[in-house]
C-alpha cells in the first residue's frame, strides 16, 4: 500500500507538470467542473455503499449491533477478526453503514483507512491512465487541470466526509468551507436525518441531481432499506 501511495503522488505530480506546460484561461472553469464531478462521484459512491448489503457470515453484524464497550479488548478482538475476513471494499462499505448510528466513528478513522482503498482501486489507475494519455495524445492543459481536480476530490472524498464528523479539523478545511468548496456539518446533517437525501459529501453541489436520481431508483424498487444495516 505504501508503494501504491508513493506511485500515486508521483503520478499526480506528473499530471500537474503536463497541465502547467499548456496554460489557458479555461483552467479555472475546468477546475470547478472537476470539483463538481468529484462531488457527484462522492455522492454516487455514498449512495451505493449505504444501500449495498454486507456479505453475511463475517461478523460485521455483531460489530454493528455490539452493545458493550467499544474501546475494550473484546470489541477490538471482534473487530480485528471481522476485518481480517473481508477485503478493503467491504471495509469501506461497513464504515459507511457503521457511521450512521455512530457518526463520530468515521471522524476517528485514520487518513490511510479513509483513502487507501480509493487510491488502490480507483484514483491510482485513473491517474496513471491520465499520464499515459498526456504522453500519447495532445491533451489540452485546461482539460488535464479539470481531471486533476476530479482526481484529488475523488481521492479525498472519504476524508472530507470524515471531517464532517469531528471538530478538530485542519485550517484549510475551515477555509474551504467558507469558500463553499466543502460542505458544512449542518448541511450534511440533512442526510443523517433520513438517509434518503444529500449523499454527496465534498461540496454538496451535486446533491439536487443525486436526490432526483435516488428517488427515481426508489420508485423502481431499487435501493431497499434492508441494505442499510449488516445482518447480525
Amino acid at each position: 500500500m505504501r508503494i501504491a501511495v508513493i506511485l500515486f503522488w508521483l503520478s499526480v505530480a506528473g499530471n500537474v507538470v503536463f497541465a502547467a506546460a499548456d496554460p489557458h484561461w479555461l483552467m479555472l472553469p475546468a477546475a470547478l467542473a472537476g470539483w463538481y464531478l468529484a462531488d457527484l462521484a462522492s455522492g454516487a459512491v455514498h449512495m451505493y455503499m449505504d444501500y449495498r448489503p454486507c456479505r453475511p457470515g463475517n461478523g460485521l453484524g455483531d460489530l454493528y449491533f455490539y452493545e458493550g464497550d467499544r474501546t475494550g479488548d473484546e470489541y477490538r478482538r471482534k473487530f480485528d477478526a471481522a476485518m481480517a475476513r473481508i477485503g478493503p471494499i467491504e471495509r469501506l462499505v461497513f464504515d459507511f453503514k457503521n457511521h450512521h448510528p455512530r457518526p463520530l466513528a468515521l471522524g476517528r478513522r485514520t487518513l490511510g483507512r479513509q483513502i487507501n482503498s480509493t487510491i488502490l482501486f480507483g484514483t491510482l489507475p485513473y491517474s496513471l491512465a491520465l499520464n499515459a494519455a498526456c504522453l500519447i495524445l495532445p491533451v489540452p492543459g485546461w482539460l488535464v487541470t479539470g481531471l486533476i481536480f476530479l482526481l484529488i476530490g475523488g481521492t479525498f472524498a472519504q476524508y472530507f466526509h470524515g471531517t464532517l464528523h469531528r471538530d478538530d479539523n485542519p485550517r484549510f478545511v475551515t477555509f474551504m468551507r467558507r469558500a463553499g468548496l466543502l460542505m458544512t456539518p449542518q448541511a450534511h446533517a440533512l442526510h443523517h436525518a433520513t438517509l434518503q437525501r444529500d449523499f454527496s459529501t465534498n461540496s454538496g453541489w451535486s446533491n439536487p441531481l443525486l436526490n432526483a436520481v435516488f428517488h427515481a431508483l426508489r420508485r423502481r424498487g431499487l435501493l431497499p432499506d434492508h441494505g442499510l444495516e449488516p445482518t447480525s
